[in-house]
């Protein structure tokens, strides 16, 4: 009887201990975005954002982020946002606005 007790709590030891922590990275393509907005390429805000970049894009179905900035750092969180966590294949333009966006729960 004590054989399982002890089994099982190293087991149940073991398990927390491998457990993945969240980080403030769980994107694979750069740190998650926080965004003030987040929309399609087609919204007439992305649109605007877009023209005062010079970036033109084929697909306006693309998930765009506006107002954007990324969380990193030592001891960021990701509940640290309190806009729309996005995660972005291109985050190039500054914070105004981030291309290829989908939202990640956090």
């Amino acid at each position: 009887m004590q054989f399982k007790v002890a089994f099982f709590t190293a087991a149940l030891a073991t398990l927390a201990a491998a457990s993945p922590a969240t980080r403030g990275n769980v994107c694979s393509t750069g740190p998650v975005q926080c965004c003030d907005t987040y929309t399609s390429a087609s919204d007439p805000a992305a649109a605007s954002a877009l023209g005062l970049i010079g970036v033109v894009l084929q697909d306006l179905n693309v998930g765009v982020g506006l107002t954007c900035s990324p969380i990193t750092g030592i001891g960021a969180s990701l509940t640290s946002c309190n806009s729309q966590a996005l995660c972005c294949t291109d985050d190039s333009h500054g914070s105004l606005i981030s291309l290829g966006c989908a939202p990640i729960a956090l």
